[in-house]
């Protein structure tokens, strides 16, 4: 990528102050909750197939959307990004959108004429996410993240964001941290271009995910290292088996002492963009069932709130370690007026080969945990957050099926 002079000492001189740069998510007041906003943000956020870290604060809707601030352009114009590990471009909707697009005309928009740093480029690309598809053209500017500024590189301006989703969202854009074979057009991400830049001493980033609904403080994403006051010590590192989304080897999933879930091993992605865990339509059928769920459209389940209490722990068995969620930790709880909606953590989700079966591990499991991505390893470490309460390793049952 061609980088300006003047760009590249700007870069070298912010580089040059920060010693570790940090994301916070801000935390965002729930707001009243019903199921047509629900599906806004249930689905997937995954395409089909030298200084200390960057940190960004990270905002928290609902539990169900973590995103922070970041800049784009001269004077930097902001943008509220998902940090998604399950996709690798970085877009913002732009003023030149199309009329009809509802995505664009609700959020935050990128104007070119706006920044004297902006680069045409033109080159038009096209995602496809599990929650529909976003076009667009690729252009060139600088980015402010975590108090770094003027860091060049090519992002997308969205100018047709069909989905109702996107719509909805309480988000702006996407900032994708996946490996770069999942990146559109060959696009450099987001990280390689914070590496290629000397910005970042290791290829390491780490999400803390604040899941207490009052807490002003979402959780933040380090980039360049992780926060060990987050996490409670040691982390259990797992080998990345495909290195396009983070994807890893699961050896089983027990739900209380009665069912046994991925009885012989299977395929998990940890992904940041998706808020539920998804898995295999018939295994998670049979774990809602269990649970006394009732199915709505779209592979979602409604709980009894009333049962909370009587709800069994459910455990995953990753790299020889049980990592442990109770009912808190995989129901939702939603208020509408004075009505009160518990929905099932669990999305049932067939992923077709050659890119599946697998389940996707994600804000429902990672807000208990710490995850620390390790590009130059190909890694990924978990950890208990700070601030959860333990839960006791259970004695698996005998492997049974659904």
């Amino acid at each position: 990528m061609y980088l300006r002079q003047d760009l590249v000492l700007l870069m070298l001189l912010s580089s040059a102050v920060a010693s570790f740069i940090r994301i916070p998510l801000r935390k965002v007041p729930g707001k009243t909750g019903t199921l047509r906003i629900l599906r806004s943000w249930r689905t997937l956020e995954i395409p089909l197939p030298k200084n200390g870290p960057i940190l960004v604060p990270l905002s928290n809707y609902l539990n169900a959307q973590y995103y922070g601030e970041i800049g784009l352009g001269t004077p930097p114009q902001n943008f509220s990004v998902i940090f998604d590990t399950g996709s690798s471009n970085f877009w913002v909707p732009s003023r030149r959108c199309n009329f009809f697009s509802l995505g664009c005309w609700f959020h935050r928009r990128y104007d070119p004429k706006a920044s004297s740093s902006f680069q045409p480029n033109g080159t038009q690309f096209s995602i496809q996410y599990g929650t529909g598809r976003l076009d667009g053209i690729l252009s060139e500017d600088v980015l402010t993240i975590g108090g770094i500024e003027g860091v060049p590189l090519v992002f997308g301006e969205a100018l047709w964001e069909p989905s109702l989703a996107f719509a909805l969202a309480h988000f702006d854009g996407i900032l994708g941290l996946g490996f770069p074979a999942l990146a559109v057009a060959g696009v450099q991400t987001p990280l390689d271009t914070l590496l290629a830049l000397g910005l970042l001493d290791q290829p390491i980033f780490s999400f803390y995910l604040n899941r207490d609904p009052e807490a002003v403080s979402g959780g933040e994403v380090i980039l360049g290292g992780s926060d060990p006051a987050h996490y409670v010590p040691p982390l259990t590192f797992l080998p990345v088996t495909r290195p396009a989304y983070w994807q890893i080897h699961m050896d089983r999933v027990i739900v209380g002492d009665s069912l046994t879930l991925c009885p012989t091993g299977c395929a998990a992605i940890l992904d940041t963009g998706t808020s539920l865990i998804t898995g295999p339509s018939k295994e998670i059928g049979a774990l809602n069932k269990l649970l006394g769920g009732f199915p709505l459209l779209a592979g979602e389940y409604l709980i009894p709130c009333d049962r909370l209490s009587d709800l069994p722990t459910i455990s995953f068995l990753l790299g020889g370690v049980w990592f442990n969620l109770t009912a808190q930790d995989y129901v939702l709880q939603l208020a509408s007026g004075r009505t009160r909606l518990c929905l099932s953590g669990f999305l049932a989700l067939d992923v077709p080969p050659p890119a599946g079966p697998f389940w996707i591990l994600g804000d429902v499991f990672l807000g208990p945990h710490v995850a620390v991505f390790d590009r130059g390893a190909a890694r990924v470490g978990l950890a208990r957050a700070r601030g959860t309460p333990p839960h006791p390793i259970p004695s698996p049952p005998p492997p049974r099926g659904p």
